[in-house]
């Protein structure tokens, strides 16, 4: 058992590709050796700006032997009616390298094939690896890759390097024009010279002598130990952000804490303008002090070593300084006319090419908002078209166009400086939420119905465009948006079906109802789709979600309700006879179409006594008492059992399936019973 490492060094990569890239090497360097029979120990995973690193401890030096089964054609084409072989029983055994006579005859399912049993002795793991690690570096799915001079390999950023080692032994190859060496290099301008590592064990230490912390969580931790050692000293500390933390590991090699600071007129931001400053745009840690207030202070972490901390320090003043001039610049200009001033702005700004303005796009928001407050017996709606109009009227601000991640905060910044009700600001800035998954929710009605209206007007644009997604590829982040409606419909007790939102979002782009009918079966399906991987994740089992899901009618809050309604009366001991009731309904009812039921016609005793139920289910129905089903089961049975539906009068058998899509009905407003298993 040796040692083995791999490095493939590049110049900088960006720092939000760094993990998921290091996770995708290591899955495809698991599959290899799995694949290969090659026996190893554990694997330890390096990366900074400039290499991504796999260190496995123990690597067998040799595959294990291997005894392989393959199967050829069948017995039939591979021998004649002598018994002698064909040309492709010859074939067959030839490609294995194996006498015909040592083929066998195999049964299958699928009837007798010709086998044989090779058995195959290991290669040396190095020899297996050289061949095998050349594709897997130039096949790496890669969230961004990109292809450099005349060659066709494509990497997050041009390769300089490639370190592959089997203990002392270099594992040679050649990937378009890089030659396989046990070379690395150190930090590019503390230590830019070659290290030879002719012992894998030594790799991090010899990196290290070099100004190169190639271990993330080693560097993670002299970061916060840097911030902690000025904390110490000057009391302010920096504001924990993990995500933070995360990026600017990843930034460096070799991590120094430099605080600095800025003048304390720029406190006079906003709070989040000047975090987006510091933290989104130049990596550094606001400062604060104990009790969280801002302080004129930051901390930056340097790629350097500690000699160096004052240029960082006044480089880094330099550049903040220079930014946040230029913050408050915009923010100044941005006051000197109220935010309902900047709505007229919108008419001159394009939403989409097809879809208008976003002051058109407002104005949708502004109609699904009133619609919503409609079904809900809101009746003062004045904020929520206050609230709707203005949601978007900072986007064509200074500060939101040179920082647009402030969209929505320095609307409800501008609108409460504007004099507007605190309500209709804070539902400016709440109807972007949730942002992403486990994101809050926006706090006040106000806000909530304005994010519902924003984000169904979203689905329903682009889904009138064609613009659905697809796969993986979602670009106007859809089904985000389909997910915090879902969010937010589930966390506030009321019912708003979505057939009826996205209707009435459909009806100012598509004027004709066939197709706004097509359209909305499709948004639904978008949505049942969403809706189905939250309700797996809470032990909702498949058939159930399906029966549930597959009505005309979705109403987030009444879906949960009816699914724990089924799933309790799946643990019913009488529930199986329903079920079995249920399906004979469903199978004879496939393309019929729907009929009012005369009762005049209704001759035999089983059919009068099913339409009597049926009648008195329905109507307990409306009162949701669901449990009022189990009186269907006998009924059923009985009309089945005694009752020929398909009658040679074509009156009777209208009727008599009329009758039965009425018993259909009441199934249907629970859940579609033919998905339901049995159990």
């Amino acid at each position: 058992m040796k040692p083995f490492l791999l490095e493939i060094g590049s110049e900088e990569i960006p720092a939000r590709f760094i993990s998921p890239g290091l996770a995708e090497l290591k899955e495809r360097l698991v599959r290899i050796l799995e694949r290969a029979s090659i026996s190893y120990g554990r694997i330890s995973e390096y990366a900074t700006p400039r290499r991504l690193a796999l260190y496995i401890e123990d690597v067998s030096e040799k595959q294990k032997d291997r005894t392989i089964e393959h199967t050829g054609p069948p017995r039939k084409a591979a021998f004649d009616e002598q018994g002698n072989p064909t040309k492709a029983a010859t074939g067959f055994a030839r490609s294995l390298n194996i006498d015909v006579k040592q083929l066998v005859i195999k049964k299958t399912d699928r009837g007798e094939y010709v086998a044989a049993v090779v058995k195959e002795k290991g290669r040396a793991a190095r020899d297996v690896l050289a061949g095998e690690l050349p594709e897997m570096i130039s096949t790496l799915h890669l969230p961004r890759s990109m292809r450099w001079g005349n060659g066709s390999l494509r990497y997050f950023r041009p390769i300089q390097w490639i370190l592959a080692v089997l203990g002392s032994d270099i594992i040679k190859f050649k990937l378009d024009g890089i030659r396989s060496s046990n070379i690395s290099y150190g930090h590019r301008f503390l230590s830019p010279a070659a290290v030879k590592i002719e012992d894998p064990a030594r790799y991090l230490y010899l990196l290290r002598q070099n100004h190169v912390i190639a271990d993330p969580a080693e560097r993670k931790k002299a970061i916060l130990k840097g911030i902690r050692e000025i904390r110490s000293l000057t009391g302010c500390r920096a504001r924990e952000d993990a995500g933070l933390l995360e990026t600017v590991t990843n930034l460096v090699e070799y991590p120094t804490v430099v605080s600095g600071g800025f003048d304390e007129k720029y406190l006079e931001l906003p709070e989040e303008l000047l975090v987006t400053v510091m933290k989104s745009h130049q990596k550094y840690f606001p400062a604060e002090d104990g009790d969280g207030r801002m302080l004129p202070s930051f901390f930056v972490v340097s790629n350097t070593i500690p000699v160096n901390n004052d240029t960082v320090r006044k480089g880094a003043e330099r550049v903040l300084r220079a930014r946040l001039e230029d913050a408050r610049f915009y923010y100044m200009e941005d006051r000197k006319k109220p935010l309902r001033d900047y709505t007229e702005d919108l008419k001159r700004v394009t939403f989409q090419e097809r879809l208008g303005s976003i002051y058109e796009k407002a104005e949708r928001i502004s109609s699904l908002s009133l619609f919503i407050a409609g079904r809900l017996n809101i009746r003062s709606k004045e904020r929520l078209q206050r609230a709707s109009m203005l949601c978007k009227a900072d986007l064509v601000t200074g500060v939101v166009g040179e920082f647009p991640e402030l969209q929505g905060y320095m609307g409800m910044i501008y609108a409460l400086d504007s004099g507007e009700d605190r309500d209709v600001a804070q539902a400016v800035y709440e109807h972007y939420l949730p942002k992403f998954p486990g994101d809050r929710l926006p706090s006040g009605r106000t806000g909530m119905i304005v994010s519902l209206a924003d984000k169904m007007d979203n689905i329903a644009s682009f889904f009138h465009l064609g613009l659905i997604p697809t796969g993986s590829e979602d670009p106007y982040a859809l089904r985000r948006q389909a997910a915090g409606m879902i969010s937010i419909l589930e966390a506030n007790d009321f019912s708003l079906p979505l057939n009826d939102l996205s209707e009435h979002a459909l009806q100012s782009l598509e004027p004709s109802p066939e197709q706004r009918r097509a359209l909305r079966r499709r948004i639904l399906e978008f949505f049942a789709q969403r809706l189905e991987g939250i309700l797996l994740s809470r032990g909702y089992s498949h058939d159930i979600i399906s029966a549930v899901l597959s009505t005309d009618r979705l109403d987030i809050r009444d879906v949960e309700r009816r699914l724990d309604i089924l799933s309790g009366f799946r643990k019913d001991a009488n529930f199986p006879g329903l079920l079995t009731a249920a399906k004979r309904v469903y199978n004879i009812l496939a393309g019929a179409r729907a009929g009012a039921v005369d009762e005049d016609l209704l001759a035999e005793p089983a059919e009068k006594e099913l339409y009597h139920v049926a009648v008195k289910v329905n109507e307990r129905l409306a009162d949701t008492d669901y449990r009022s089903l189990f009186e269907l089961e006998r009924p059923v049975n009985t009309f089945f059992d005694t009752v020929l539906v398909m009658d040679r009068d074509q009156r009777i058998r209208e009727n008599r399936l009329a009758l039965l899509l009425t018993v259909k009905r009441a199934f249907d407003s629970l859940g579609d019973f033919s998905r339901i298993v049995e159990q």
